[in-house]
């Protein structure tokens, strides 16, 4: 239930604050004035969206507050967006000029996806152009299935997730088939790849030796020029100069003199240790000269080796990293080739497992339409009598989806309509005309929302914005009642141009536009007594003096 809206600087309503009741609450007003600022209000507690230019012209911001009762749905201990110990849900949505908004619930932020959601426990609305839908196949069949009482929804629940586990083993199925076709084509590719690979095995480290042999092997002329001319230096072969020569002869003259100068000691055992040095450095060199010239042919080979490596660099990748990664690469993808026929036994055994629990569920869904349908439609039948539409026959059909089992189940529902007796039932989209689509709306809605088969923790308010447009007289009168059975199980806001059914309201609130201001002010009073039967006046089209309307407007208040 809406305890109170509060409206601040929306469009043309500068503040406003509505205190409904139980029962049903009207809301009229001269054309233009501005009644749908209110189901806009409404609107955006639902979440909807912000359009531009909807903050008053010069305000800061604009704001909208519903204050409803707390659903069983909702339990704080186990919804950490509800604060603890509270009776009431406080939706509240701020917009700016910019167009930015921010939501609230219970005095916290909150998303507007926790608007949408909540608030579609608090209240359900239905626009002045929402019989349109009626004319949609997926409309007919969420009708039907509200009818069905809650345990549909459920089974809907379960229907749509077996769907999805269907749609999901399909697509997998597909994928693995797929695989399997150009399964035997790929190994080859992937043995010959591997093949040629694992048959040069190639390693960082020995590219790094070979190259690093190779520039030696290139230039090992120079090399041995270099090591000879060193070793010559230091120890000829054949002559008595040299380094070492020269070296030890250091040594001998600094020996004997370290007994007459402790200080030279020290400089006599660093030249000897030089001449060892030397001496032994001479003999490296020579030992070099002698392994340098490696193996005939090992330029050849190592010249080869690299060039395997390069070949494989070249295909796979540009490094011989690159070239094992791609190694392990292909047995992964052969490993999962040679996997793919037992996935695809096991992907299909869960797919025809799936299919069979999806009909299952849906034929269980189908079995509760064909039960509900009939009801459905003498439910209607009942209500369109009541509605002026005595002779109308109205019918719902429950056929077989021509493309199969969806995530709705395997269901197509049609609604039929015959207005006047003697014609055809037809489908309602070819059949029904504006003022006739308005009533069969009402009828639905008060059918499927009836005590004996509604949630009655579902929808505690209904928002009619405008639905009797395209009907009046008796009729108008008849809608007004029915509104009036209607509120004894649902809160009823119903915003409409028509005085019989503004005098069925437990609470009238009318709104006024002032254009006397810049920009224009409208505002919402609240009307007791004699301004209700003022108000039902200007709507029969009388004047303030007119008795004959005022006696009418009391008329249809008595009769209400």
């Amino acid at each position: 239930m809406l305890h109170e809206l509060r409206v601040e600087n929306l469009l043309l309503m500068e503040r406003a604050e509505l205190r409904l009741v139980p029962g049903v609450n009207v809301l009229t007003g001269e054309t233009g004035a501005g009644k749908t600022l209110l189901a806009q209000a409404l609107d955006l507690l639902l979440g909807g969206r912000a359009g531009s230019g909807i903050v008053r012209e010069g305000a800061a911001e604009a704001y909208v507050e519903g204050v409803f009762s707390l659903p069983p749905e909702l339990d704080p201990e186990h919804d950490d967006r509800i604060p603890a110990g509270v009776d009431e849900i406080v939706l509240a949505r701020r917009v700016w000029p910019d167009g930015r908004t921010r939501a609230y619930l219970c005095g916290r932020s909150a998303t507007v996806g926790d608007l949408r959601e909540i608030g579609g426990l608090l209240l359900s609305f239905y626009g002045q152009h929402e019989h349109r839908k009626l004319m949609l196949a997926s409309a007919q069949l969420e009708i039907l299935d509200e009818h069905c009482g809650p345990g549909q929804r459920a089974l809907r629940a379960q229907v749509a997730d077996a769907h999805a586990r269907v749609r999901a083993a399909e697509q997998q199925s597909e994928e693995l088939q797929a695989l399997a076709g150009a399964r035997e084509r790929e190994l080859d590719l992937l043995a010959f790849e591997l093949d040629e690979i694992e048959a040069v095995d190639p390693s960082e480290v020995e590219q790094d030796e070979l190259v690093a042999e190779r520039d030696r092997l290139r230039h090992v002329e120079a090399l041995r020029g270099a090591a000879a001319l060193a070793a010559e230096a230091i120890a000829p072969e054949e002559s008595e100069s040299g380094g070492v020569t020269a070296l030890s002869a250091a040594a001998q003259a600094l020996e004997p003199m370290g007994d007459i100068d402790p200080a030279l000691a020290p400089l006599a055992e660093r030249a000897q240790a030089l001449r060892f040095e030397a001496e032994d450095l001479a003999a490296e060199l020579r030992r070099y000269l002698d392994g340098i010239e490696g193996s005939p042919g090992r330029l050849e080979e190592i010249e080869e080796r690299l060039a395997q490596f390069s070949r494989l660099e070249r295909k796979h990748g540009g490094s011989i990293a690159e070239v094992l990664a791609h190694a392990e690469r292909c047995r992964a993808r052969r490993d999962q080739l040679e996997r793919a026929e037992v996935e695809l036994g096991h992907v299909e055994a869960e797919l025809a497992a799936a299919h069979d629990e999806l009909n299952t569920l849906a034929a269980e869904l189908s079995s509760a339409r064909q039960a509900a349908a009939p009801e459905l439609a003498e439910a209607v039948r009942s209500r369109l009598a009541e509605l002026a539409m005595a002779d109308a026959s109205f019918d719902v059909v429950v056929r077989p989806r021509e493309d199969g089992v969806g995530p709705r189940g395997g269901d197509t529902v049609e609604f039929l309509l015959a207005p006047n007796p003697g014609l055809p039932a037809g489908p309602l989209r070819e059949i029904a005309s504006g003022g006739e689509l308005s009533r069969v709306m009402l009828a639905l809605l008060s059918a499927a929302h009836s005590s004996d088969v509604a949630d009655e923790r579902v929808m505690p308010l209904l928002v009619f914005d405008e639905i009797d447009a395209g009907i009046g007289g008796h009729t108008a009168r008849a809608v007004g009642a029915h509104l009036r059975e209607l509120a004894r199980r649902r809160q009823i806001l119903c915003i409409t141009h028509l005085p019989q059914v503004a005098a069925v309201g437990d609470r009238h609130f009318t709104i006024v536009k002032d254009g006397s201001v810049s920009p224009a002010r409208t505002g919402v009073t609240l009307l007791e007594g004699d301004g209700v039967v003022g108000e039902l006046v200007r709507m029969l089209g009388g004047g303030e003096a007119d008795r004959a309307a005022r006696q009418h407007a009391r008329q249809l208040l008595k009769a209400a």
